[in-house]
C-alpha cells in the first residue's frame, strides 16, 4: 500500500505548459501516511498576470514581482521531490509543466504517480463533483487558502488518505502508482535580437513595454510580434 510519497500542486499563468509559466509551487512529503515536511514558493515568472489568475489564486502582480528566481526555486523543488511517487489532483497537468521546465533545462524527469481525480471518478457517486474544492467538502476537510499551491497540496494529500481509508481494501490495485507520460520538446529562449525588436516595435507604436514578458521562447516572441503586426501593421524601415 502506498504510504510514502510527495503531493504536488502548481499555480500557473495559464493552462498550456508550452506557452504559460509556473507561478507557484507547493509540495508535501508524506511518510507512513503522515505529512512530515512541506515546500512552497512563489516564482518571479516575468509574465503579466490575467485578472482571472489573480482572482483565482489571490497572487497579485506585486507578489509575483517579489517572487524568487525561477531557476533557484525549481532546483530546490526538484530536490525536494527526490525520487518519490508523485500524488496530485489531475496530476498530469502539473507534471506537464514540470516536465517542460526540466526538458528546457536539459534535465530528465520521469515519475510514477497516483491521481486523486482518477480515484474520485472511480469510487465516488457519478453526481458528486470531483474538483478539489468539492472533494474537500465531501470529506469534511477544512481549507484556509484555496488555489494556493501548498494549501492545495496539503488538502490533496488528505483526500488521498481518506480515499485509501474507504476504498483501498476493496480495490487495492487502484492505488498502485503508474508511469506518467508527457512528451515535449525543448523550447529555445528568445534571442537578444528578438527582444530588442519587440522593444523597438513597442516604442514605435506606444505599446507599454510591460506587455513584453521578461522570459520568452523564440516561438513566443514570434507569435507576439505577429499579433502586433496584425493590429498595427509592419514598422516602417529606417
Amino acid at each position: 500500500m502506498l504510504e510514502d510519497y510527495v503531493v504536488i500542486d502548481l499555480e500557473m499563468t495559464g493552462l498550456n505548459a508550452k506557452t504559460d509559466a509556473i507561478l507557484e509551487v507547493g509540495a508535501v512529503r508524506v511518510r507512513d501516511g503522515r505529512q512530515t515536511e512541506t515546500y512552497g514558493a512563489i516564482l518571479k515568472c516575468g509574465r503579466e498576470l490575467s485578472e482571472r489568475v489573480v482572482e483565482l489564486t489571490g497572487i497579485t502582480p506585486e507578489m509575483a514581482a517579489d517572487g524568487r528566481e525561477p531557476e533557484e526555486v525549481m532546483q530546490e523543488f526538484f530536490t525536494f521531490l527526490g525520487d518519490d511517487v508523485l500524488v496530485g489532483q489531475n496530476v498530469i497537468f502539473d507534471y506537464s509543466f514540470l516536465k517542460q521546465w526540466a526538458v528546457n533545462h536539459g534535465q530528465a524527469f520521469e515519475r510514477n504517480a497516483v491521481d486523486t481525480l482518477k480515484l474520485a471518478r472511480r469510487f465516488l457517486p457519478a453526481e458528486q463533483k470531483k474538483d478539489l474544492e468539492s472533494l474537500c467538502i465531501y470529506f469534511g476537510i477544512g481549507r484556509v487558502r484555496a488555489h494556493r499551491a501548498l494549501d492545495d497540496a496539503m488538502a490533496t494529500g488528505i483526500v488521498l488518505e481518506r480515499l485509501k481509508q474507504e476504498y483501498s481494501t476493496v480495490q487495492p490495485e487502484a492505488f498502485l502508482p503508474y508511469a506518467l507520460c508527457y512528451r515535449t520538446k525543448k523550447q529555445t529562449p528568445a534571442t537578444g535580437r528578438q527582444m530588442d525588436g519587440l522593444k523597438k516595435y513597442a516604442a514605435h507604436y506606444g505599446i507599454p513595454e510591460t506587455e513584453i514578458p521578461e522570459q520568452m521562447t523564440r516561438s513566443e516572441a514570434s507569435r507576439l510580434l505577429d499579433r502586433w503586426i496584425a493590429v498595427h501593421g509592419r514598422m516602417p524601415r529606417d
